[in-house]
């Protein structure tokens, strides 16, 4: 039986330990603009995965994603040897390195928030304006004389 929340909860762990090894004791130039995001274990325990995005030195400067996973991949064993330790479960899984989207479709989703606000507002200015088709009160009103009629 898989325990999900003890999935989790070393998911959790794994992640820790390896930002803290990026950080403080990987002195690989290429992982310094690198950043852990997020960890899944499978069910057995035996496989994770290690989400993680790189930002550039700048602003406006392009991360090197190439350079970043190469210097993930050099570090694997040492980080692998560090989540072992950290951990002090039976079988220390092997670890995957996954570049994260999400800063990526992050900024899609503001730059589709932005479009979406320009026409609302361009919406509203043509609404402000407008005036019904027909009656302003479309509905009828004098239905009690119609009553007193019948």
């Amino acid at each position: 039986m898989v325990d999900q929340a003890r999935a989790r909860r070393l998911a959790k762990r794994i992640s820790a330990i390896v930002a803290t090894a990026i950080e403080y004791e990987i002195k690989d130039p290429r992982l310094r603009y690198v950043t852990v995001t997020d960890a899944k274990v499978t069910g057995d325990l035996r496989e994770a995965t290690v989400y993680y995005t790189v930002m550039g030195p700048t602003i406006d400067a392009e991360p090197d994603y190439a350079e970043a996973a190469a210097g993930l991949d050099k570090a694997r064993g040492i980080l692998r040897s560090k989540v072992g330790a950290g951990t002090g479960v039976k079988f220390t899984p092997t670890l995957a390195f996954s570049l994260d989207k999400v800063p990526e479709v992050a900024r899609e989703m503001e730059e589709l928030l932005a479009r979406a606000r320009q026409i609302d507002d361009e919406v509203a200015k043509v609404a402000a304006n407008a005036t019904h088709a027909g009656d302003a009160d479309p509905y009828k009103t004098d239905r009690d004389d119609e009553a007193d009629g019948e």
